[in-house]
């Protein structure tokens, strides 16, 4: 039989890798944002802190490890107090929020400077490539040059 004590470590043990992985995942969804880049993998980052962000919400803004913790008779019933200082523990859905907005207008910015804009009556798109007044996009030069005369 497990001590209680153990359970308690393990299950802060948990949590604490399971922070680390979460974070990790928010410093690459902010690096990605802020260096321009919006592709899958930043989506699947920013599905599992989005996943983590609505569990948190609808445990009442509560760790559903707390449950746990206290069920093995952890003193506060926190799981955040292990391996991180007290101040950080405790401000995390503080420091959170910013940085959740600060990732979603960056991709959001990312993802608007990559749509393509449609120039009413002149029958073309303007891309990244030609919005300064470039008449052939690389595609059709590309296209053109793998023609064979028939």
């Amino acid at each position: 039989m497990v001590s209680r004590r153990a359970a308690v470590v393990a299950v802060k043990a948990v949590h604490t890798l399971a922070w680390f992985s979460i974070e990790a995942c928010v410093v690459y969804v902010l690096a990605a944002g802020l260096a321009g880049r919006t592709d899958k993998r930043v989506g699947v980052a920013a599905a599992v802190v989005a996943g983590e962000s609505l569990v948190f919400a609808g445990n009442g803004f509560r760790c559903p490890l707390t449950g746990l913790a206290e069920r093995y008779g952890a003193g506060s019933g926190s799981v955040t107090d292990i391996y991180l200082p007290r101040w950080f523990a405790h401000n995390l859905p503080a420091i959170h929020v910013p940085l959740l907005v600060l990732m979603a207008w960056l991709h959001a910015r990312n993802l608007r400077r990559r749509r393509p804009i449609a120039l009413a009556g002149r029958g073309r798109m303007v891309l990244p490539w030609n919005r300064f007044g470039s008449s052939s996009f690389p595609v059709q030069s590309f296209l053109r040059s793998r023609r064979t005369p028939a």
